[in-house]
């Protein structure tokens, strides 16, 4: 049950993420950026605003702020390159190119669980 509440937790504070992340796709696919390009640039300001969240709200930090800034950045480079990969592979067919907003939201659901257990890691130094 605990792991539960973690999850949910957890998954609050992506929420808040993911809308900035999303609300920053959109402005720079409105400012004419590419669908990847504008993927990138919006994950990596979701990515620093979930590590203060979760910082804050979710994890207990058992290791020094930098060390477990540089992990999470870390983690959260390895998340980028995975939902990337998702997000260029599923755009390449025509109808999620012509929605990108579903694949990128494909891609974050995946890349949710990789995110979740490797940040408890990274603050908490466990896994379960």
């Amino acid at each position: 049950m605990q792991l539960f509440v973690l999850k949910a937790k957890y998954a609050t504070t992506s929420a808040i993420a993911t809308a900035l992340e999303y609300v920053m796709f959109g402005l720079l696919k409105y400012q004419g950026f590419a669908g990847t390009y504008a993927h990138i640039i919006s994950y990596a300001c979701g990515m620093v605003l979930n590590f203060l969240l979760q910082k804050r709200f979710i994890f207990d930090l058992k290791r020094s702020l930098s060390t477990a800034f540089l992990m999470a950045m870390m983690v959260s480079l390895g998340g980028m390159a995975l939902s990337t990969g998702i997000f260029v592979t599923l755009t390449q067919w025509e109808w999620f190119h012509q929605n990108d907003y579903v694949a990128k939201m494909i891609a974050t659901g995946i890349v949710f669980f990789y995110n979740f257990y490797l940040k408890r890691f990274v603050f908490e130094k466990k896994f379960i």
